[in-house]
Protein backbone atom coordinates (compact mmCIF):
# COMPACT_ATOMS: atom_id res chain seq x y z
CA UNK A 1 0.00 0.00 0.00
CA UNK A 2 1.31 3.42 -0.94
CA UNK A 3 0.56 6.74 0.74
CA UNK A 4 0.45 9.99 -1.26
CA UNK A 5 2.49 12.65 0.53
CA UNK A 6 2.50 15.46 -2.08
CA UNK A 7 5.28 16.57 -4.41
CA UNK A 8 8.62 14.89 -3.93
CA UNK A 9 11.36 17.18 -2.60
CA UNK A 10 14.09 18.32 -4.93
CA UNK A 11 16.70 15.68 -5.35
CA UNK A 12 20.12 16.71 -4.04
CA UNK A 13 22.45 17.59 -6.88
CA UNK A 14 25.55 15.45 -7.32
CA UNK A 15 24.64 13.47 -4.23
CA UNK A 16 25.00 16.48 -1.91
CA UNK A 17 22.56 17.28 0.90
CA UNK A 18 20.16 20.23 0.26
CA UNK A 19 21.38 23.28 2.20
CA UNK A 20 18.60 25.84 1.51
CA UNK A 21 14.88 26.15 0.79
CA UNK A 22 13.94 25.22 -2.76
CA UNK A 23 12.28 27.73 -5.08
CA UNK A 24 9.29 25.42 -5.50
CA UNK A 25 8.64 25.44 -1.78
CA UNK A 26 9.33 29.18 -1.47
CA UNK A 27 6.63 30.07 -4.01
CA UNK A 28 4.00 28.78 -1.63
CA UNK A 29 4.76 31.68 0.73
CA UNK A 30 5.42 34.37 -1.89
CA UNK A 31 2.95 36.78 -3.51
CA UNK A 32 3.23 36.73 -7.30
CA UNK A 33 3.80 39.94 -9.24
CA UNK A 34 1.10 40.07 -11.89
CA UNK A 35 0.10 42.25 -14.80
CA UNK A 36 -3.29 43.68 -15.47
CA UNK A 37 -5.32 41.67 -18.02
CA UNK A 38 -3.86 42.18 -21.49
CA UNK A 39 -5.61 42.36 -24.88
CA UNK A 40 -4.02 41.74 -28.27
CA UNK A 41 -6.82 43.43 -30.23
CA UNK A 42 -5.88 46.98 -29.20
CA UNK A 43 -4.61 49.05 -32.15
CA UNK A 44 -3.24 52.58 -32.47
CA UNK A 45 -6.64 53.91 -33.64
CA UNK A 46 -5.14 56.86 -35.49
CA UNK A 47 -8.42 57.80 -37.20
CA UNK A 48 -10.18 58.38 -33.87
CA UNK A 49 -7.15 60.19 -32.47
CA UNK A 50 -6.61 62.55 -35.41
CA UNK A 51 -10.19 63.57 -36.22
CA UNK A 52 -11.27 66.79 -34.48
CA UNK A 53 -14.42 65.96 -32.52
CA UNK A 54 -17.48 68.22 -32.64
CA UNK A 55 -20.07 68.33 -29.87
CA UNK A 56 -23.50 67.31 -31.24
CA UNK A 57 -25.88 68.33 -28.48
CA UNK A 58 -29.05 67.52 -30.38
CA UNK A 59 -27.88 64.11 -31.56
CA UNK A 60 -27.95 65.21 -35.23
CA UNK A 61 -25.40 67.22 -37.24
CA UNK A 62 -26.56 69.06 -40.38
CA UNK A 63 -24.04 69.94 -43.11
CA UNK A 64 -25.20 73.08 -44.94
CA UNK A 65 -23.62 73.68 -48.35
CA UNK A 66 -23.98 75.98 -51.32
CA UNK A 67 -26.49 74.83 -53.90
CA UNK A 68 -24.81 72.52 -56.40
CA UNK A 69 -26.09 71.71 -59.89
CA UNK A 70 -23.44 69.13 -60.71
CA UNK A 71 -24.44 65.58 -59.92
CA UNK A 72 -21.62 63.27 -58.88
CA UNK A 73 -20.82 60.34 -61.12
CA UNK A 74 -21.62 57.22 -59.14
CA UNK A 75 -20.71 53.61 -59.71
CA UNK A 76 -23.04 51.26 -61.56
CA UNK A 77 -23.53 47.72 -60.18
CA UNK A 78 -23.58 44.44 -62.07
CA UNK A 79 -24.69 40.86 -61.57
CA UNK A 80 -22.82 37.94 -63.11
CA UNK A 81 -24.49 34.66 -64.03
CA UNK A 82 -21.95 32.25 -65.45
CA UNK A 83 -20.24 34.20 -68.20
CA UNK A 84 -23.13 36.62 -68.67
CA UNK A 85 -22.91 40.06 -67.05
CA UNK A 86 -25.94 42.30 -66.64
CA UNK A 87 -26.30 45.77 -65.18
CA UNK A 88 -28.49 46.08 -62.07
CA UNK A 89 -31.30 48.41 -63.30
CA UNK A 90 -31.72 50.61 -60.16
CA UNK A 91 -27.97 51.33 -60.16
CA UNK A 92 -28.36 53.17 -63.49
CA UNK A 93 -29.45 56.11 -61.33
CA UNK A 94 -25.75 56.60 -60.63
CA UNK A 95 -25.43 57.96 -64.18
CA UNK A 96 -25.91 61.75 -63.76
CA UNK A 97 -28.71 62.09 -66.31
CA UNK A 98 -30.76 59.40 -64.53
CA UNK A 99 -30.17 60.59 -60.96
CA UNK A 100 -33.53 60.62 -59.15
CA UNK A 101 -35.42 58.93 -62.00
CA UNK A 102 -38.14 56.82 -60.34
CA UNK A 103 -39.59 54.73 -63.19
CA UNK A 104 -38.21 51.25 -62.47
CA UNK A 105 -39.87 49.75 -65.55
CA UNK A 106 -38.01 52.12 -67.88
CA UNK A 107 -34.73 51.42 -66.08
CA UNK A 108 -35.36 47.69 -66.44
CA UNK A 109 -35.88 48.03 -70.19
CA UNK A 110 -32.88 50.33 -70.51
CA UNK A 111 -30.68 47.80 -68.72
CA UNK A 112 -31.83 45.04 -71.08
CA UNK A 113 -30.57 47.02 -74.09
CA UNK A 114 -26.92 46.91 -73.04
CA UNK A 115 -24.74 44.45 -74.91
CA UNK A 116 -21.76 42.62 -73.42
CA UNK A 117 -18.25 42.91 -74.83
CA UNK A 118 -15.01 41.28 -73.69
CA UNK A 119 -11.84 43.35 -74.08
CA UNK A 120 -8.18 42.34 -74.00
CA UNK A 121 -5.32 44.15 -72.31
CA UNK A 122 -3.99 46.85 -74.63
CA UNK A 123 -7.13 46.95 -76.79
CA UNK A 124 -8.30 50.40 -77.89
CA UNK A 125 -12.00 50.79 -77.13
CA UNK A 126 -12.43 54.39 -78.26
CA UNK A 127 -10.43 56.57 -80.64
CA UNK A 128 -10.12 60.28 -80.00
CA UNK A 129 -12.04 62.49 -82.45
CA UNK A 130 -14.60 59.83 -83.42
CA UNK A 131 -18.32 60.59 -82.94
CA UNK A 132 -19.80 59.42 -79.63
CA UNK A 133 -22.18 56.66 -80.70
CA UNK A 134 -22.28 54.45 -77.59
CA UNK A 135 -22.43 54.60 -73.82
CA UNK A 136 -19.90 52.37 -72.03
CA UNK A 137 -20.28 50.75 -68.62
CA UNK A 138 -17.14 49.09 -67.23
CA UNK A 139 -18.25 45.90 -65.52
CA UNK A 140 -14.77 44.59 -64.75
CA UNK A 141 -11.23 45.69 -65.49
CA UNK A 142 -9.30 48.93 -65.77
CA UNK A 143 -8.96 51.37 -68.68
CA UNK A 144 -6.92 54.52 -69.34
CA UNK A 145 -8.24 57.74 -70.82
CA UNK A 146 -5.58 59.02 -73.20
CA UNK A 147 -5.51 62.64 -74.24
CA UNK A 148 -3.05 64.85 -76.09
CA UNK A 149 -0.11 66.42 -74.29
CA UNK A 150 1.21 69.95 -74.80
CA UNK A 151 3.53 68.85 -77.58
CA UNK A 152 1.14 66.47 -79.31
CA UNK A 153 2.22 63.31 -77.50
CA UNK A 154 -0.21 60.83 -75.93
CA UNK A 155 -0.78 61.42 -72.22
CA UNK A 156 -2.82 59.42 -69.71
CA UNK A 157 -5.36 61.85 -68.29
CA UNK A 158 -7.33 59.45 -66.11
CA UNK A 159 -8.19 55.91 -65.15
CA UNK A 160 -11.56 54.16 -64.99
CA UNK A 161 -12.41 50.87 -63.31
CA UNK A 162 -15.30 48.66 -62.17
CA UNK A 163 -18.62 50.53 -62.18
CA UNK A 164 -17.41 53.62 -64.05
CA UNK A 165 -19.15 54.83 -67.20
CA UNK A 166 -18.49 57.17 -70.11
CA UNK A 167 -20.27 58.45 -73.18
CA UNK A 168 -23.31 59.99 -71.48
CA UNK A 169 -21.65 63.42 -71.80
CA UNK A 170 -22.82 63.37 -75.43
CA UNK A 171 -26.14 64.77 -74.19
CA UNK A 172 -24.45 68.11 -73.49
CA UNK A 173 -22.85 68.55 -76.91
CA UNK A 174 -24.56 69.47 -80.22
CA UNK A 175 -22.06 67.38 -82.24
CA UNK A 176 -20.50 65.06 -79.69
CA UNK A 177 -17.06 63.58 -80.39
CA UNK A 178 -14.70 61.72 -78.09
CA UNK A 179 -12.16 64.19 -76.59
CA UNK A 180 -9.88 61.31 -75.60
CA UNK A 181 -9.03 57.73 -76.50
CA UNK A 182 -9.72 54.81 -74.18
CA UNK A 183 -7.39 51.83 -73.93
CA UNK A 184 -7.78 48.74 -71.76
CA UNK A 185 -5.03 48.32 -69.16
CA UNK A 186 -6.26 44.87 -68.14
CA UNK A 187 -8.55 42.31 -69.70
CA UNK A 188 -12.13 42.96 -68.72
CA UNK A 189 -15.80 43.23 -69.57
CA UNK A 190 -17.73 46.29 -70.74
CA UNK A 191 -21.42 46.78 -71.51
CA UNK A 192 -22.37 49.08 -74.37
CA UNK A 193 -25.56 50.85 -75.39
CA UNK A 194 -25.92 52.33 -78.87
CA UNK A 195 -27.37 55.86 -78.97
CA UNK A 196 -30.17 54.87 -81.44
CA UNK A 197 -31.41 52.25 -78.95
CA UNK A 198 -31.39 54.85 -76.17
CA UNK A 199 -33.10 57.46 -78.37
CA UNK A 200 -35.86 55.01 -79.33
CA UNK A 201 -36.63 54.44 -75.66
CA UNK A 202 -36.63 58.22 -74.99
CA UNK A 203 -39.15 58.71 -77.79
CA UNK A 204 -41.49 56.15 -76.21
CA UNK A 205 -41.15 57.31 -72.60
CA UNK A 206 -42.42 60.80 -71.66
CA UNK A 207 -41.03 60.36 -68.12
CA UNK A 208 -37.53 59.67 -69.45
CA UNK A 209 -37.79 62.60 -71.83
CA UNK A 210 -38.76 64.95 -68.98
CA UNK A 211 -35.88 63.61 -66.89
CA UNK A 212 -33.37 64.46 -69.64
CA UNK A 213 -34.82 67.96 -70.13
CA UNK A 214 -34.56 68.62 -66.40
CA UNK A 215 -30.94 67.44 -66.41
CA UNK A 216 -30.04 69.67 -69.36
CA UNK A 217 -31.73 72.65 -67.69
CA UNK A 218 -29.59 72.17 -64.57
CA UNK A 219 -26.43 71.79 -66.64
CA UNK A 220 -27.09 75.19 -68.27
CA UNK A 221 -27.27 77.03 -64.95
CA UNK A 222 -24.37 79.35 -64.09
CA UNK A 223 -21.96 77.41 -61.89
CA UNK A 224 -18.33 77.32 -60.86
CA UNK A 225 -15.83 74.55 -61.59
CA UNK A 226 -17.09 72.61 -58.59
CA UNK A 227 -20.68 72.64 -59.82
CA UNK A 228 -21.85 75.13 -57.18
CA UNK A 229 -24.29 77.90 -58.07
CA UNK A 230 -22.10 80.78 -59.25
CA UNK A 231 -21.65 84.02 -57.32
CA UNK A 232 -21.58 86.81 -59.90
CA UNK A 233 -18.66 89.21 -59.40
CA UNK A 234 -16.84 91.97 -61.24
CA UNK A 235 -13.10 92.64 -61.03
CA UNK A 236 -10.48 94.67 -62.85
CA UNK A 237 -12.96 97.23 -64.13
CA UNK A 238 -12.51 100.97 -64.40
CA UNK A 239 -14.89 103.84 -64.20
CA UNK A 240 -18.47 103.33 -63.05
CA UNK A 241 -19.85 100.22 -64.77
CA UNK A 242 -23.01 98.60 -63.53
CA UNK A 243 -21.99 95.93 -61.02
CA UNK A 244 -23.55 92.48 -61.09
CA UNK A 245 -25.97 91.55 -58.33
CA UNK A 246 -25.92 88.14 -56.73
CA UNK A 247 -26.84 85.99 -53.75
CA UNK A 248 -25.48 82.76 -52.31
CA UNK A 249 -27.98 79.93 -52.74
CA UNK A 250 -28.04 76.96 -50.36
CA UNK A 251 -29.04 73.34 -50.68
CA UNK A 252 -32.68 72.95 -49.72
CA UNK A 253 -32.21 69.45 -48.33
CA UNK A 254 -28.78 69.34 -46.67
CA UNK A 255 -27.47 66.06 -45.37
CA UNK A 256 -27.91 65.25 -41.71
CA UNK A 257 -25.74 62.86 -39.68
CA UNK A 258 -27.27 61.10 -36.69
CA UNK A 259 -24.98 59.74 -34.02
CA UNK A 260 -24.40 56.02 -34.35
CA UNK A 261 -23.94 53.71 -31.38
CA UNK A 262 -21.88 50.68 -30.42
CA UNK A 263 -23.19 48.83 -27.36
CA UNK A 264 -22.73 45.72 -25.28
CA UNK A 265 -23.90 44.37 -21.92
CA UNK A 266 -21.09 43.55 -19.49
CA UNK A 267 -22.00 40.81 -17.01
CA UNK A 268 -20.11 40.07 -13.79
CA UNK A 269 -21.10 37.57 -11.11
CA UNK A 270 -21.58 39.24 -7.74
CA UNK A 271 -19.36 36.62 -6.07
CA UNK A 272 -16.47 37.68 -8.31
CA UNK A 273 -17.12 41.37 -7.70
CA UNK A 274 -17.36 40.81 -3.93
CA UNK A 275 -14.49 38.41 -3.22
CA UNK A 276 -11.82 38.75 -5.89
CA UNK A 277 -11.01 42.46 -5.96
CA UNK A 278 -7.58 42.41 -4.31
CA UNK A 279 -5.19 43.65 -5.59
CA UNK A 280 -7.14 44.47 -8.82
CA UNK A 281 -10.76 45.52 -9.07
CA UNK A 282 -12.41 42.88 -11.26
CA UNK A 283 -15.20 45.19 -12.43
CA UNK A 284 -12.74 47.88 -13.49
CA UNK A 285 -10.54 45.41 -15.37
CA UNK A 286 -13.52 43.85 -17.14
CA UNK A 287 -14.83 47.30 -18.02
CA UNK A 288 -11.46 48.49 -19.31
CA UNK A 289 -11.15 45.68 -21.86
CA UNK A 290 -14.82 46.00 -22.84
CA UNK A 291 -14.33 49.70 -23.59
CA UNK A 292 -11.22 48.92 -25.65
CA UNK A 293 -13.28 46.49 -27.75
CA UNK A 294 -16.00 49.13 -28.22
CA UNK A 295 -13.45 51.75 -29.28
CA UNK A 296 -11.98 49.30 -31.79
CA UNK A 297 -15.45 48.77 -33.25
CA UNK A 298 -15.97 52.53 -33.32
CA UNK A 299 -12.75 52.91 -35.32
CA UNK A 300 -13.92 50.21 -37.76
CA UNK A 301 -17.25 51.97 -38.25
CA UNK A 302 -15.60 55.35 -38.80
CA UNK A 303 -13.70 53.79 -41.69
CA UNK A 304 -16.19 51.28 -43.14
CA UNK A 305 -19.75 52.18 -42.14
CA UNK A 306 -21.90 52.29 -45.32
CA UNK A 307 -23.60 55.55 -44.24
CA UNK A 308 -20.84 57.69 -42.73
CA UNK A 309 -17.59 55.68 -42.96
CA UNK A 310 -14.67 57.49 -44.58
CA UNK A 311 -14.30 55.03 -47.46
CA UNK A 312 -17.96 55.15 -48.42
CA UNK A 313 -18.17 58.93 -47.97
CA UNK A 314 -15.64 59.65 -50.73
CA UNK A 315 -17.24 61.35 -53.72
CA UNK A 316 -16.63 59.42 -56.95
CA UNK A 317 -14.93 62.47 -58.45
CA UNK A 318 -12.40 62.23 -55.62
CA UNK A 319 -11.48 58.58 -56.28
CA UNK A 320 -8.48 57.72 -58.42
CA UNK A 321 -6.84 54.49 -59.55
CA UNK A 322 -3.19 53.55 -59.24
CA UNK A 323 -1.11 53.93 -62.39
CA UNK A 324 0.46 50.48 -62.29
CA UNK A 325 -0.94 48.54 -59.30
CA UNK A 326 1.35 49.18 -56.32
CA UNK A 327 1.18 52.63 -54.68
CA UNK A 328 3.88 54.82 -56.22
CA UNK A 329 5.10 58.34 -55.38
CA UNK A 330 3.22 59.50 -58.51
CA UNK A 331 -0.03 58.05 -57.15
CA UNK A 332 0.30 59.77 -53.79
CA UNK A 333 1.28 63.04 -55.44
CA UNK A 334 -1.88 62.90 -57.56
CA UNK A 335 -3.97 62.08 -54.49
CA UNK A 336 -2.53 65.06 -52.59
CA UNK A 337 -3.01 67.40 -55.55
CA UNK A 338 -6.78 66.89 -55.50
CA UNK A 339 -7.31 69.01 -52.36
CA UNK A 340 -5.79 71.83 -50.40
CA UNK A 341 -4.10 71.26 -47.05
CA UNK A 342 -4.30 67.49 -46.82
CA UNK A 343 -3.96 66.80 -43.09
CA UNK A 344 -3.40 63.04 -43.02
CA UNK A 345 -3.04 59.95 -45.18
CA UNK A 346 -4.42 56.71 -43.76
CA UNK A 347 -3.33 53.34 -45.14
CA UNK A 348 -3.23 49.70 -44.14
CA UNK A 349 0.24 48.74 -42.87
CA UNK A 350 0.65 46.45 -45.88
CA UNK A 351 -0.07 49.39 -48.21
CA UNK A 352 2.57 51.47 -46.41
CA UNK A 353 5.04 48.62 -46.86
CA UNK A 354 4.15 48.40 -50.57
CA UNK A 355 4.71 52.16 -50.93
CA UNK A 356 8.07 51.77 -49.24
CA UNK A 357 9.06 49.10 -51.75
CA UNK A 358 8.16 51.38 -54.65
CA UNK A 359 10.19 54.22 -53.12
CA UNK A 360 13.16 51.87 -52.70
CA UNK A 361 12.96 50.91 -56.38
CA UNK A 362 13.30 54.58 -57.31
CA UNK A 363 15.98 55.32 -54.76
CA UNK A 364 13.61 57.59 -52.83
CA UNK A 365 13.40 57.71 -49.06
CA UNK A 366 10.09 59.04 -47.86
CA UNK A 367 10.40 61.26 -44.83
CA UNK A 368 9.12 61.06 -41.29
CA UNK A 369 7.27 63.38 -38.94
CA UNK A 370 6.49 63.58 -35.24
CA UNK A 371 2.80 63.04 -34.48
CA UNK A 372 1.72 63.13 -30.83
CA UNK A 373 5.17 61.99 -29.76
CA UNK A 374 5.37 59.17 -32.30
CA UNK A 375 7.91 59.05 -35.14
CA UNK A 376 5.80 58.17 -38.20
CA UNK A 377 6.34 58.05 -41.99
CA UNK A 378 5.25 61.03 -44.07
CA UNK A 379 5.01 61.95 -47.73
CA UNK A 380 5.44 65.58 -48.82
CA UNK A 381 5.15 66.52 -45.16
CA UNK A 382 1.77 64.78 -44.74
CA UNK A 383 1.73 62.04 -42.06
CA UNK A 384 1.13 58.54 -43.47
CA UNK A 385 -0.69 56.85 -40.59
CA UNK A 386 -1.33 53.10 -40.30
CA UNK A 387 -4.94 51.96 -40.07
CA UNK A 388 -5.57 48.23 -39.94
CA UNK A 389 -9.33 48.82 -40.30
CA UNK A 390 -8.94 49.69 -43.99
CA UNK A 391 -9.82 46.40 -45.72
CA UNK A 392 -7.43 44.36 -47.83
CA UNK A 393 -9.67 42.81 -50.48
CA UNK A 394 -8.82 39.26 -51.45
CA UNK A 395 -5.49 39.63 -49.69
CA UNK A 396 -4.21 41.68 -52.66
CA UNK A 397 -5.68 45.19 -52.92
CA UNK A 398 -6.44 47.97 -50.47
CA UNK A 399 -7.00 51.75 -50.45
CA UNK A 400 -5.25 54.87 -49.20
CA UNK A 401 -7.39 57.66 -47.73
CA UNK A 402 -6.44 61.36 -47.81
CA UNK A 403 -8.33 63.75 -45.54
CA UNK A 404 -8.41 67.40 -44.65
CA UNK A 405 -9.75 67.80 -41.11
CA UNK A 406 -11.56 70.45 -39.10
CA UNK A 407 -14.67 72.62 -39.37
CA UNK A 408 -12.61 75.75 -39.97
CA UNK A 409 -10.91 74.05 -42.96
CA UNK A 410 -14.16 72.65 -44.41
CA UNK A 411 -12.79 69.18 -43.76
CA UNK A 412 -13.76 65.95 -42.04
CA UNK A 413 -14.87 65.97 -38.41
CA UNK A 414 -15.79 63.35 -35.84
CA UNK A 415 -19.15 63.68 -34.10
CA UNK A 416 -19.98 62.86 -30.51
CA UNK A 417 -22.03 64.08 -27.57
CA UNK A 418 -20.33 64.60 -24.24
CA UNK A 419 -22.00 65.10 -20.89
CA UNK A 420 -24.39 62.17 -21.36
CA UNK A 421 -25.79 60.43 -18.25
CA UNK A 422 -23.37 58.08 -16.43
CA UNK A 423 -20.53 59.16 -18.73
CA UNK A 424 -17.34 57.17 -18.21
CA UNK A 425 -15.31 58.62 -21.10
CA UNK A 426 -16.22 61.38 -23.60
CA UNK A 427 -19.14 60.07 -25.66
CA UNK A 428 -19.22 56.74 -23.75
CA UNK A 429 -21.30 55.82 -20.73
CA UNK A 430 -21.69 52.83 -18.40
CA UNK A 431 -25.16 52.32 -16.95
CA UNK A 432 -26.05 49.88 -14.16
CA UNK A 433 -28.84 47.53 -15.34
CA UNK A 434 -29.42 45.60 -12.14
CA UNK A 435 -28.77 42.15 -10.63
CA UNK A 436 -30.73 39.15 -11.89
CA UNK A 437 -31.95 36.07 -9.97
CA UNK A 438 -28.64 34.35 -10.71
CA UNK A 439 -26.70 37.08 -8.89
CA UNK A 440 -25.19 38.39 -12.12
CA UNK A 441 -24.58 42.15 -12.27
CA UNK A 442 -25.19 43.78 -15.67
CA UNK A 443 -23.82 47.04 -17.05
CA UNK A 444 -24.86 48.62 -20.38
CA UNK A 445 -21.78 50.10 -22.09
CA UNK A 446 -22.52 52.49 -24.99
CA UNK A 447 -20.34 54.60 -27.29
CA UNK A 448 -21.95 57.31 -29.46
CA UNK A 449 -20.12 58.62 -32.53
CA UNK A 450 -20.23 59.46 -36.24
CA UNK A 451 -18.20 61.38 -38.83
CA UNK A 452 -19.13 64.09 -41.32
CA UNK A 453 -17.54 65.28 -44.58
CA UNK A 454 -18.23 69.01 -44.91
CA UNK A 455 -17.33 69.40 -48.61
CA UNK A 456 -16.60 66.67 -51.17
CA UNK A 457 -12.93 67.51 -51.73
CA UNK A 458 -12.16 67.14 -48.01
CA UNK A 459 -11.53 63.44 -48.57
CA UNK A 460 -10.06 61.41 -51.41
CA UNK A 461 -9.29 57.78 -52.10
CA UNK A 462 -6.57 55.93 -53.99
CA UNK A 463 -8.28 52.66 -54.97
CA UNK A 464 -7.10 49.22 -56.05
CA UNK A 465 -3.73 49.57 -54.36
CA UNK A 466 -1.77 46.36 -54.92
CA UNK A 467 -0.22 45.30 -51.61
CA UNK A 468 0.89 41.75 -52.43
CA UNK A 469 4.64 41.46 -52.78
CA UNK A 470 5.64 40.33 -56.28
CA UNK A 471 7.98 37.42 -56.74
CA UNK A 472 11.62 38.32 -57.16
Amino acid sequence: MSVETGPAPEAPQSGRTQLSLSTIAARNLATTTKSAPQMQGISSRWVSRMLPWVQVSGGTYRVNRRLSYAVGRGRVSFVKTGSQVRVVPPSLREVPVLRGFDDDAVLEELASRFGQREVAAGEVLIERGRPIEEVYLIAHGKVDRIGTGKYGEDAVVGHLADGDHLGDEALLEPEPVWPYSVRAVTAGTVLTLAWPAFQELVDRSPALRDQILQYLEGAQQSQNVHGEAAIELAAGHEGEPELPSTFVDYELKPREYELSVAQTVLRIHSRVADLYNDPMNQTEEQLKLTIEALRERQEYELVNNPEFGLINSVDYDQRIQTHSGPPTPDDLDELLSMRRETSFLFAHPRAIAAFGRECNKRGIYFGSIDVAGHHLPAWRGVPLLPCGKIPVIGGHTSSIIAVRTGEENQGVVGLWQTGIPDEYEPGLNVRFMGIDEKAIISYLVSAYYSAAVLVPDAIGLLENVEVARPRD
